[in-house]
């Protein structure tokens, strides 16, 4: 029998913080502690507390190409964050929990399939993390994330952009205002892939009443076409009215009213940087909301009321639903070699900057066009860190559902790619067998992982 419990990890990382006053630091969660155990939280019947746990390395490498390796790009406070959420989702699928609420940092959202350092706050993704561990060791197809951060959750969209079990839905501050810069109605999947990516672009300055027209005119009809068989909410909460990096007007009650709409398995806590008047009142109500509790008392101290909003930029959301429903209602009936071209490869190239890291790096990302599967990717990768030569390394990789002359032809491109003197370091990455490879020319060294089969 299914428990009807919502489990939490806490997990403020004491020991990781970018810089002793950066936004991103352990003061983040603290007050949010204090809060849950003022309100007696913990000591509801419904809610469950969980000690944490690390992700292995393995876990790491079977969503990310980290340069040179993992251990390279991870703190332990990246693999407990990681390895809470996975902690949860076990006792989720083991019918322990109902849902669960993972309370960590660092954060991992603009964490992309290649690291070469950290950006947006993140080395690692952890939704990404959850979602490869969902279908090795639970074998849950399915899966749809929902990002409310209010920065565009880039990495999540690279990671998943071909993937056409992993239907990937971010709403979040405008891209031509706000950090990264992406985010748009127009970036909607690859051609195997094609409206699994859904982006809803949110002028500055809007609250809870437009945020929950996209709610309930495009999100929730998409999920319910969908169907997934596990629901993650990327719970950024930089979208509230007092956040310092934001400039949307969110309130703690229009988030906890967004949970019991959305009603995730689980929400991993991404942004969030008013350490005192948004985070422990938005953490408390998504909880309540995610335990079936009442959580209208919720209201933070400088709680505006209710806050008229902008006519204009209101009907430009509207308009961008309606833009996205069609699309989503239609995507069947695309044609994709108008989109995409008639190759047997579709590439593109991509310019990524590691804000944190001061890091240039430029993609060729080349997804192969196959009938029988999503088709493996190759990610030919230079990364400028401002001194000495760049790091260039070459990346394969092989999706969970692949066929065989895909996985052939994978294999031989990581061989060819390893003949060429120009990579310092080659990968490839097999989901479908749960193996990666790495090899380091300087050493002349392969390193080969393997993970537990599925049932392990």
């Amino acid at each position: 029998m299914k428990n009807n419990k919502t489990g939490l990890v806490f997990f403020p990382a004491f020991d990781w913080a970018i810089s002793p006053t950066h936004p991103e630091r352990e003061e983040r969660l603290l007050y949010t502690r204090d809060q849950i155990f003022e309100e007696g939280v913990l000591d509801l019947p419904e809610i469950e507390e969980y000690a944490p746990r690390l992700a292995t390395i393995h876990d790491i490498a079977r969503v990310h190409f980290c340069v040179p390796r993992v251990q390279s790009q991870v703190t332990e406070a990246h693999l407990i964050a990681a390895g809470s959420a996975t902690l949860l989702a076990d006792a989720i699928v083991h019918g322990e929990l109902k849902n669960g609420f993972a309370l960590v940092r660092p954060p991992g959202h603009h964490a992309m399939r290649v690291v070469h350092g950290n950006r947006g706050f993140c080395n690692i993704n952890n939704e990404a993390i959850l979602v490869e561990y969902l279908r090795r060791h639970h074998g849950i197809k399915r899966i749809a994330i929902v990002d409310s951060d209010v920065h565009h959750g880039d990495g999540t969209q690279d990671i998943f952009y071909h993937d056409p079990d992993v239907l990937f839905i971010s709403f979040h501050q405008d891209g031509r205002t706000i950090y990264p810069g992406t985010g748009f109605p127009n970036e909607l999947g690859g051609p195997g892939a094609y409206a699994r990516t859904i982006n809803i672009p949110l002028p500055p300055g809007l609250g809870d009443e437009t945020f929950h027209y996209v709610v309930d005119n495009l999100i929730l009809p998409i999920l319910e076409d969908f169907k997934p068989e596990f629901i993650i909410n990327s719970a950024g909460q930089d979208n509230h009215f007092t956040d310092p990096l934001g400039s949307m007007r969110f309130t703690a009650r229009g988030y906890a009213e967004f949970t019991r709409k959305l009603n995730p398995h689980l929400a991993v806590l991404e942004g969030g940087y008013a350490i005192e008047t948004a985070l422990p009142y938005v953490n408390l109500a998504i909880l309540l909301a995610l335990a079936g509790h009442d959580y209208f008392y919720v209201r933070e101290p400088e709680w505006p009321g209710t806050m008229p909003e902008n006519p204009e930029r209101v009907a430009r959301v509207q308009r961008v639903v309606e833009q996205l429903r069609n699309v989503w209602e239609n995507r069947d009936r695309v044609d994709l070699d108008k989109i995409f071209g008639t190759g047997t490869f579709f590439q593109r190239r991509k310019h990524i900057y590691y804000d944190t890291d001061y890091i240039e790096e430029e993609q060729l990302e080349r997804v192969r066009r196959c009938p029988n599967c999503p088709g493996y990717i190759t990610i030919d990768s230079r990364a400028d860190h401002g001194y000495g030569h760049p790091n260039r390394v070459f990346c394969v990789s092989i999706p969970f559902t692949a066929c065989g002359a895909c996985q052939t032809e994978a294999y031989d491109a990581y061989e060819q790619a390893r003949g060429l003197a120009q990579y310092q370091f080659v990968y490839l990455q097999d989901k479908s067998t749960d193996t990666f490879l790495a090899f380091d020319r300087d050493k002349g060294q392969e390193w080969v992982s393997e993970g537990p089969k599925v049932g392990e």
